[in-house]
């Protein structure tokens, strides 16, 4: 997903460690995308008080919606998408020549590296029934520099929770079982299900960070006030818990964050996931210039979405105030 909404938000404040639990709710702001899709998507990630979850940078919900979704070629630096679908398909395709079709419970996950290019279309001539999470990883330095890379993952580890609740370890390492995808920092992204009347318990590593994302069903998370959590909510749980409880009074589903706390701050600006400002120049000068750098889409001609213009600051490193 390209974003097309207003990217800068200069930060200007010093950080601050995560050093303890939080228990902080967060609401998604509906961002309307418009032009040829006439989409809308709900961002839950990154907040101004909040830019980061471990490796996690970006979280779009896209749905539930019946629309059209053509998002033509555009580039990424320094970062790995993670598309979860829901309900629908959608057809990714890259500078890497990949051209697959992503579907529910079907992994979707494309390494920038220094730089790739892909676009991805809803499957179909017309509006049809769309509902997904995408998420972006920021790539650690060791990583961030290399060759682009792309995994369609069919067949991911469920973890039985007990009562009924599963939980499908999308990346990372979730309760002992990790994901079979490609990650580069530790991590876990999971999707929970919770069927109605439970209490369950997910296990957490105390020296990492986590945040619960709704879903559906408004399920209530012990923290050790009960807190319930809405479709598009993020409850921010900090880190130095071993454990967090969530009671469903109906099913529910909800999505876990996690991963150990990020090595640096980081610069991010429309698509692009840097260290620096200069580093943003760079990679937006390239896409402008159709250099090599990031390849060109297969089944693509001319078309692209072009870069919006820089703000007339200096981009700084987001940095957390909570």
């Amino acid at each position: 997903m390209t974003r097309l909404d207003s990217p800068s938000e200069p930060e200007t404040e010093g950080a601050l460690a995560c050093d303890g639990p939080r228990a902080l709710l967060l609401e998604a702001r509906e961002v309307p995308l418009g032009g040829v899709r006439g989409m809308s998507v709900h961002r839950s990630l990154p907040q101004r008080a909040l830019p980061m979850v471990g490796a996690w940078c970006f979280l779009d919900r896209f749905g539930p919606q019946t629309t059209t979704m053509r998002v033509e070629p555009h580039p990424h630096i320094g970062l790995q998408t993670v598309t979860w679908p829901f309900v629908g398909e959608v057809r990714h395709r890259d500078a890497i020549g990949s051209d697959v079709v992503v579907r529910r419970g079907v992994l979707n996950l494309m390494t920038s590296g220094a730089g790739i290019a892909h676009s991805e279309y809803s499957v179909g001539e017309g509006p049809v029934p769309l509902d997904a999470l995408q998420l972006w990883v920021a790539l650690p330095e060791s990583r961030r520099h290399g060759e682009r890379d792309f995994e369609r993952i069919e067949d991911l580890p469920v973890v039985d929770l007990g009562e009924g609740s599963s939980a499908c370890v999308v990346v990372g390492e979730f309760a002992g079982t990790s994901s079979p995808a490609r990650m580069y920092t530790p991590i876990v992204g999971a999707e929970v299900f919770l069927p109605a009347g439970t209490r369950t318990v997910l296990p957490l590593t105390p020296a990492w960070e986590y945040a619960v994302v709704g879903v559906s069903g408004a399920p209530v998370v012990q923290t050790p006030d009960p807190l319930a959590v809405s479709d598009l909510g993020l409850l921010y749980l900090g880190r130095d818990r071993d454990s967090v409880e969530i009671v469903a009074d109906e099913d529910a589903t909800v999505f876990l964050l996690g991963g150990e706390p990020f090595e640096s701050d980081i610069v991010m600006w429309w698509n692009f996931v840097g260290r620096s400002h200069d580093e943003i120049v760079e990679a937006r000068e390239a896409w402008e210039a159709g250099t090599e750098r990031f390849g060109h889409v297969v089944g693509h001609g001319d078309e692209r979405i072009p870069a919006p213009p820089l703000p007339g600051v200096r981009l700084t490193q987001r940095r957390r105030r909570l």
